[in-house]
Formats: structure tokens, C-alpha cells, sequence
């Protein structure tokens, strides 16, 4: 009995390693062919600018060309749908972004679950925000916004692009850890946030920094204070909102790769390791900053972690806020 149980345990895992090898095969054979990264938006914003800085440097470290496929659509949703029903093969890639994380907030029905239909690969970059008034205001500082809104409570507004975006949940944070009364007002477009900003028909406005960065250079608007962690490295004399006074508020956009569930482990490792190379790279890092992003590299299991975290968060905000499902 004994040798016929060796026998069989032989025979059992030399299946198995049979069975095996043909998926270890396929990963080290992969990428064989080009890659698409799929993104839910149009070209020409700083989401997109920052997917093409990146993306030909992870084509030369994989030997692969990699072809970015814009499908815009309210949420990145098309572009999601059609990662989350690609084959788990490494070659359909999702640039997922922080609308993603809040999509499931902001919607009745999705037909994907963005923490369960999806193989986080890495977070790759973080888009700063900034809280800015017209260079010719009267404010200075958060603090002083924020007594004048507590003076005239509903006095004062603070302008948005897009409801249920960051820039808009920022803006609804903002009112709530700051305790005011502020006027939150949504616009179409940045172009025309902006222009209500630097004519003073808003009092402050809520924006990511890359298109708005130029502006405040050339002196036409007015960095009050940077939502992030830290000061960011073109504005050095611009504080953060922790340092005005908020110590809890950290807000940001961001964006990494993700790709359908079930991707392979070990292409899941390859990309992860490679786009960590090329975001430590000095002219990336360099290059990106000109545009008012910031590398933020992690793990998968990193960013994995971050996706549910920026889902419940965000969702609060859009509960605290009455913010209704489309």
C-alpha cells in the first residue's frame, strides 16, 4: 500500500506541475504582443498628457508597443466596462482614476464592482489640488475666507467643475471640516471655473493644479492653499490646507493601472515592476512636475487597499453631501 501511495502521490503532482506549466509558460513569455490601456476620458487633459509621458517608457522596459484607447465617457464607465470583460491575458489595461472610486456612489447601477472586477497593478501618479482665489481679492489666506463666510454666513462660494468629481467632493469637504457656510457652485468646464475665479464671480475655486498652475505663475489667480500632503515643489511659498489650520484635509486626484480579474500574478508583477522604474526615473519625475503631478508609485497590494479606502471615503462625502444617484 505504501508504494502504491508513493506512486500515486508521484503521479498526482507530476499532473500538476503538467497542468502548470503551460500558465508559467505564458507569463514568461508575455508581453508577446502590443498592450492597450484603456481611459475614460478624451484626449488633451492632464490625465491623458500624463498616460502619454508615461506610457512610452513602460513600452521600451516591456519591448512592447502600447496603444492608448480614449473612451470618454460620465465616470470612465465605457472604459471600465470594457476592461472589466477583456480577457485576463495582460494585454487590456485600465488607467483607473479617482472617479472610479466613486462611481459606485454616484450611480444606480454599474455593471462592475471596481474592488472586485479589476487586478490593481499600481498606483502611478497623484494630482495636487489647489484652493485659489483672483489675484486681485481681498482674501489671502483660508483663514480669511473663512472668517468672512462666518460673518456673513452664505456669503461666500467656492466653485467646482463637474458634481461628484474630486474637485467637487473637495469643495463639499471643505465646508464641512471647516465648519462654514460656503456656497458650493459647480461649472461645466475648467476654462469656465477659471474665468468666474479670476473676474471674482467665485470667491474661491476647488481645481486640480495642472491646468490652473500656469495662471497662478503668471499672476493671474491666487494659490490660498494646496489640498495635499505636502507643498508642492513649483509653489514652495503656497502652504497646504493642513498648515492653514485643516489637519485632516488631504484631498487629491490620482490615477494607476489596473487590469481585468484573474490577470496573472506574475504579469501583474512585471508591469507593477517596471512602472515603479520609470516613475523613479529623474527626467519622468521632472517632466511631471511641470505639469502640477507628482509620481506616486505603489504595490498592488498597495493600491488594492487604497481603491477600497478612497471608495468609502468619498461615499461619505457623497451621503454627507445629499449628492443623488444618476
Amino acid at each position: 500500500m505504501l508504494i502504491s501511495r508513493r506512486v500515486l502521490l508521484g503521479s498526482a503532482a507530476l499532473a500538476s506541475a503538467s497542468l502548470a506549466r503551460p500558465a508559467l509558460a505564458q507569463a514568461n513569455a508575455w508581453p508577446a504582443r502590443p498592450i492597450r490601456v484603456v481611459l475614460g476620458f478624451a484626449p488633451g487633459g492632464v490625465g491623458d498628457f500624463t498616460a502619454r509621458l508615461v506610457m512610452p517608457r513602460l513600452s521600451e522596459a516591456l519591448g512592447q508597443p502600447i496603444v492608448i484607447d480614449n473612451r470618454p465617457s460620465a465616470g470612465g464607465i465605457i472604459a471600465a466596462e470594457a476592461v472589466a470583460r477583456s480577457a485576463p491575458d495582460g494585454y487590456t489595461l485600465l488607467l483607473l482614476t479617482t472617479t472610479n472610486s466613486t462611481a459606485a456612489s454616484l450611480y444606480r447601477s454599474l455593471s462592475y464592482d471596481v474592488t472586485r472586477d479589476f487586478a490593481p497593478i499600481g498606483r502611478m501618479t497623484a494630482f495636487d489640488h489647489v484652493l485659489l482665489t483672483a489675484a486681485n481679492s481681498p482674501y489671502r489666506s483660508l483663514q480669511e475666507v473663512f472668517a468672512a463666510a462666518r460673518a456673513a454666513p452664505g456669503s461666500i462660494n467656492i466653485g467646482s467643475i463637474s458634481v461628484g468629481n474630486a474637485q467637487h467632493l473637495g469643495a463639499e469637504l471643505l465646508r464641512r471640516m471647516a465648519d462654514v457656510d460656503l456656497t458650493v457652485v459647480p461649472y461645466r468646464s475648467t476654462p469656465d471655473l477659471v474665468n468666474a475665479t479670476a473676474t471674482g464671480d467665485v470667491h474661491i475655486a476647488s481645481e486640480i493644479l495642472a491646468p490652473v498652475l500656469a495662471q497662478i505663475q503668471g499672476g493671474r489667480l491666487r494659490a490660498l492653499a494646496m489640498t495635499s500632503a505636502t507643498r508642492f515643489p513649483l509653489l514652495p511659498e503656497v502652504p497646504t490646507a493642513v498648515e492653514a489650520g485643516l489637519p485632516d484635509y488631504v484631498v487629491g486626484s490620482w490615477n494607476g493601472l489596473a487590469g481585468p480579474a484573474r490577470t496573472p500574478p506574475a504579469v501583474v508583477e512585471r508591469i507593477n515592476r517596471e512602472m515603479v522604474r520609470v516613475l523613479a526615473d529623474g527626467d519622468v519625475r521632472a517632466r511631471l512636475n511641470e505639469l502640477g503631478v507628482q509620481p506616486a508609485a505603489s504595490s498592488p497590494e498597495e493600491f488594492a487597499a487604497f481603491l477600497r479606502s478612497e471608495g468609502a471615503r468619498w461615499g461619505r462625502v457623497i451621503e454627507a453631501a445629499n449628492i443623488p444617484k444618476q
